[in-house]
């Protein structure tokens, strides 16, 4: 018979609820719910901020943990590209879990501003004289609650971004960034994740995530960080239909930093949702697919966006 791989929960230390769809999957065990695990699975993957998860929220299973006895586990790396219609974005990302409790993380993003300089320099003359910027994420979660047959896995989260551009661009509109609330181009978001892991709904696994998240930054910190922490909620639903197949329904909240000042420069902020896919190539390697709506994104639409990454652990 085929065993299944082993789960582990965790949670979020943010204000909001959370979970990605195809990254959610340890290599730990679900103290006595899952059966026995003699493989180490690929999963959790890389979400495009760094730490273990899904494409755009975390899970409470921390990336590539080894048991507690096994100490320093090894690293995962991956690639993600995310086409969002007229702009696109490329992650960079590692991470490393100590002990099977600490993970860290690390993710570069560079966001293409697709037509926004154009609509900047249409609307008010101004070259920006950048066509993309860079935002860094330092990411540290730790594992407070083991999982067991009754008790989720619960984490606690720190992310500390910094925007590389941002403070360029807006000294290059006049300050106009600052009118509408921007404060800063570095920030903090802090999560609480609660995963669990269920042996048989529908004859295979599944896994619930819910969180929360309290930030300060706009759009993930592409567009800066305001000064006020808000609270939102995430979460996600992971199934799996076979060992090597992952199907995942993500969704996370948006409050808005800014005001509507420089509309249609920069619009409103909308709840995330995504759509994913993975297939486990090896126990070292997965490839992930997913579909999402992320609804504005500065000047124009991010729905309808696409994206696919590949998850390495060594």
């Amino acid at each position: 018979m085929r065993t299944r791989p082993k789960h582990t929960l965790a949670a979020l230390l943010a204000l909001g609820l959370t979970t990605l769809p195809f990254n959610l999957i340890s290599p730990a065990r679900a103290a006595d719910a899952a059966g026995p695990v003699d493989t180490a699975q690929p999963l959790p993957f890389h979400s495009i901020e760094g730490y273990g998860g899904g494409a755009i929220t975390p899970t409470a299973y921390l990336s590539n943990a080894t048991p507690d006895k096994h100490g320093i586990g090894k690293p995962s790396f991956a690639d993600s590209y995310v086409n969002l219609g007229a702009k696109s974005l490329t992650a960079l990302t590692a991470s490393e879990t100590l002990f099977g409790r600490l993970e860290l993380s690390f993710g570069a993003d560079q966001f293409q501003f697709g037509t926004l300089p154009d609509a900047i320099r249409k609307a008010t003359g101004v070259d920006i004289d950048k066509s993309s910027e860079w935002l860094y994420n330092y990411n540290a979660r730790y594992l407070t609650v083991k999982e067991s047959s009754n008790v989720p896995a619960v984490t606690i989260g720190v992310q500390f971004k910094k925007n590389a551009d941002i403070d360029a661009i807006n000294n290059s509109l006049g300050k106009a960034l600052s009118t509408i609330g921007y404060k800063n181009s570095q920030g903090a978001d802090y999560t609480l994740t609660a995963s669990k892991f269920f042996a048989n709904v529908g004859s295979h696994p599944l896994i619930t995530t819910i969180g929360a998240r309290e930030s300060e930054s706009a759009n993930l910190g592409f567009l800066g960080f305001g000064n006020s922490y808000k609270l939102t909620a995430e979460g996600s639903l992971i199934y799996l239909p076979a060992s090597n197949f992952v199907v995942a329904y993500e969704v996370r909240q948006k409050t808005n930093q800014y005001t509507n000042a420089l509309s249609p420069l920069i619009q409103q902020e909308g709840t995330w949702q995504a759509i994913d896919v993975s297939y486990i190539v090896s126990p070292h390697s997965t490839l992930v697919a997913g579909y999402g709506n992320f609804g504005n994104l500065a000047n124009t639409s991010a729905d309808n966006a696409w994206w696919f990454q590949l998850k390495e652990n060594l």
